[in-house]
């Protein structure tokens, strides 16, 4: 049974039984149940301590494995080949994969799919980016010759004519 379940589990018995034992006090329906809610947690910080520390090993260790799996991410999006090869599934041997736990492997494969269209995502990305900045830097040189011109009336083809706009 996983930690967090199991402290969970805990927790929620605690204040089962906490609450069990206020039912003859005559008290209001709600004020026992806080009275059993705080009860349970101060309870669970002695009783539950040890699952609380596997819980906490638990959350631990799968934060450091989806850090290092989206710092790969990022290397891989840079362009580290060798950071993308790493933690490729797919390239991975049979036989590694087979060492891997069932449970694991399934849901590795689903992350792997959605990292790979995120990756196939952002350079398809990347290249548009890099389009409309060529773009960009076309549109650029077009306001350096605009900025080349003098503003004001003088810049406008009909004032050279002498009118006003109106030419009649």
């Amino acid at each position: 049974m996983s930690p967090a379940l199991k402290y969970t589990l805990g927790r929620f018995g605690l204040f089962v039984v906490v609450f069990a034992l206020l039912l003859p006090v005559p008290l209001n329906f709600l004020v026992k149940a806080m009275i059993a809610l705080l009860a349970s947690a101060a309870f669970s910080y002695f009783l539950l301590a040890k699952w609380r520390e596997q819980m906490a090993e638990q959350l631990g260790s799968v934060a450091e494995r989806r850090a290092a799996e989206k710092a790969r991410l990022r290397a891989a999006l840079a362009g580290d080949e060798e950071a993308a090869a790493a933690g490729d599934r797919a390239a991975q041997p049979a036989a590694d994969r087979t060492a891997q736990p069932a449970a694991d492997r399934a849901g590795a494969g689903d992350r792997a799919g959605a990292g790979d269209r995120a990756a196939a995502g952002d350079r398809a990305g990347a290249g548009d980016r890099a389009a409309a900045g060529d773009r960009g830097a076309q549109a650029a040189e077009g306001q350096g010759e605009r900025a080349a011109r003098p503003a004001g009336p003088a810049a406008r083809p009909d004032a050279a004519a002498g009118g006003e706009g109106n030419a009649s």
